[in-house]
């Protein structure tokens, strides 16, 4: 397939935004617990959409998988389960850290990490990357999406500081640099696992184009096994939960039970640092709350909940969907920028969603000029790294590796 580096932003973008709209049908959920609705949505994420579109848009999955080597099955199965852990620190990087502060850490290392550490590990940062102005570019993109990260972080500090004193002490409930810090990086480490599963996952994707699959979809098969993986840890959580907070009878009560909490506790919350921005931006939703009828009606609205659980599951799942769609046009040399891209553009479509949401109404001008600064070094970013893609040379560009392409070697 000929790299389309500028397509492949597109599909970036589409990615992120799927990824920080996910959160907003969640907000329509009544009368459920976290683990609830978080579990049924997940269900729909990690095992229904990934195999109905795998099953839909690919040739022979069930084969694909069955012939993969056992070894790479594992070994992508357990990027995933690891990527699921990273989200088992995160709340406590919100207790340590705050908000804003927690959230531009975890997501600095997760962009840092899940791009850097692929070409890294192969080799192919002093031999492919930065001998070549093409890779220079990408890298520098790389670096300005970090930036943008940073600039995030101030602007909701900025905004944290002009909150009440009560508010501040609800934000950040006990602040500790040193402790939030190595939270933050294993929190952020592990959310980068699911690059490191991609990357990971090549045998995969090289079998399915043996089966015919068009490069466009090559991906999707991936997602199955590293799904898997991420849907074990958030499995055992949500079930852990249930069984602390009483709360497994919600998925066919129609009524509360009194007894059962829907409290929720931040640092509970099993969320990556790529889920977080997306959840964030839709609490600031207006009117999406239940209204005092419904608070004081013991009534549950079942299939409203399963049917924007499901709407939630299915738009998470497309932000990878579009993911692997776009790294097939970045070229060979240099897909290993797509996880950047995805990280800025899921940070762009959450602070428009913030915009959309009015959750910078009434901070001061300054904090809104973070904001904007926040966008405009974001999309420049992605820009950067599209324009780097696109300065690679065109035969390397389209040619891939042996070991990925074994079509000859099959009878």
């Amino acid at each position: 397939m000929t790299p389309n580096p500028f397509l492949g932003l597109v599909y970036h973008w589409l990615g992120g935004l799927a990824s920080g709209s996910f959160y907003v049908p969640y907000r329509f959920v009544r009368k459920w617990s976290w683990e609830t609705y978080w579990l049924t949505g997940g269900v729909f994420s990690w095992i229904i959409a990934p195999w109905a579109l795998g099953l839909g848009m690919t040739n022979d999955l069930p084969s694909v998988i069955s012939e993969t080597p056992a070894e790479t099955l594992l070994k992508v199965y357990l990027f995933g389960v690891l990527w699921g852990m990273g989200g088992l620190t995160f709340g406590l990087t919100m207790r340590y850290l705050g908000m804003s502060l927690g959230m531009a850490v975890a997501l600095g290392y997760t962009a840092a990490f899940g791009t850097m550490v692929p070409p890294i590990v192969k080799g192919e940062l002093f031999t492919k990357i930065l001998p070549t102005l093409s890779g220079q570019v990408v890298l520098f993109g790389v670096l300005v999406c970090l930036a943008g990260i940073a600039v995030a972080g101030l602007a909701g500090m900025s905004k944290e500081h002009e909150l009440s004193e009560e508010a501040k002490k609800s934000s950040i409930q006990e602040f500790d640099f040193k402790k939030g810090l190595l939270v933050a990086t294993f929190s952020g480490v592990m959310s980068a696992c699911f690059a490191f599963g991609l990357d990971a996952s090549g045998p995969i994707k090289a079998l399915t184009k043996v089966h015919g699959t068009p490069d466009l979809w090559s991906g999707l098969p991936s997602l199955v096994v590293i799904l898997a993986g991420g849907f074990t840890t958030n499995f055992l959580w949500c079930a852990f939960l249930h069984w602390k907070n009483g709360s497994a009878y919600q998925y066919l009560s129609p009524v509360v039970r009194p007894d059962a909490s829907l409290a929720r506790d931040r640092t509970e919350v099993l969320e990556t640092a790529t889920d977080a921005p997306g959840e964030e931006a839709a609490l600031q939703a207006h009117g999406l709350d239940a209204s005092a009828a419904e608070a004081a009606s013991g009534r549950v609205p079942l299939f409203w909940n399963y049917l924007f659980s499901a709407l939630a599951g299915v738009t998470w799942y497309f932000q990878f969907f579009f993911y692997t769609m776009g790294e097939t046009k970045m070229g060979e040399d240099y897909k290993f920028s797509s996880w950047t891209l995805h990280m800025a553009s899921i940070m762009i479509f959450s602070t428009l969603w913030g915009i959309a949401l009015k959750e910078w109404n009434g901070t001061s001008a300054r904090t809104k000029r973070l904001v904007a600064l926040t966008l405009a070094v974001l999309i420049g970013s992605t820009v950067i790294i599209g324009y780097g893609n696109s300065l690679a040379p065109k035969a390397a560009a389209g040619v891939e590796s042996p070991a990925a392409a074994p079509v000859e070697s099959r009878p």
